[in-house]
């Protein structure tokens, strides 16, 4: 029989700060999410009088757009991992080309809403809780986008290199969060509730 134990393992080491921070706030914010979500379901249905959820358009190419973008801020992590630094720049900026898409296919909807169909926050509860919801992701991607914009011109600047690669993996991790949620609220505004 060897003298090794039977449950040898490797010393734990203490997990970076930054993902620790990131999946706190991200925890916290799936918490509000969940909230909101809960609010839209709650209410569905329950109005009298206005709009309705039939309004809706599915925003397709905006979900497209969107989901695309956790893909091409994923190529841009491995790129900075590799030290290479212009592929990383060149998909870090299409990252936030699709997010900026996105962002403003909602404020077009939101527009249209109002325009077309009197659905504004205060029409009624189906408006109160689109408009809280659907504002409420388009936030989070504008705050992303502020993140992703002063990332990008650091990096124009030469100020962001290989040695950041985990710092970047850390920012990445909110940008993929905000995607996820957003399959939640595209599955409930646009499938469940229409």
């Amino acid at each position: 029989m060897s003298d090794v134990p039977i449950f040898a393992h490797e010393p734990w080491i203490l997990p970076a700060r930054g993902r620790v921070a990131m999946w706190s706030l991200i925890v916290a914010e799936s918490a509000i999410f969940s909230l909101f979500v809960v609010a839209y379901i709650y209410y569905m249905g329950r109005d009298q009088f206005g709009p309705t959820p039939s309004v809706l358009d599915r925003p397709i190419l905006n979900t497209v757009c969107l989901l695309s973008s956790s893909l091409t801020i994923w190529i841009a992590e491995r790129a900075i991992e590799q030290g290479r630094m212009r592929r990383f720049a060149i998909f870090w900026a299409i990252t936030i080309l699709l997010g900026l898409k996105f962002l403003i296919g909602t404020i077009t909807e939101f527009r249209t809403l109002i325009n077309r169909d009197g659905l504004t926050i205060d029409a009624n509860l189906f408006g109160t809780t689109f408009y809280s919801l659907v504002g409420l992701h388009a936030t989070h991607v504008l705050v992303g986008l502020v993140g992703l914009s002063l990332i990008m011109a650091f990096t124009l600047f030469g100020k962001v290199n290989r040695s950041h690669a985990e710092r970047i993996q850390v920012f990445s991790m909110y940008w993929h969060f905000v995607d996820a949620v957003w399959v939640v609220v595209f599955t409930v505004v646009y499938i469940v509730g229409k």
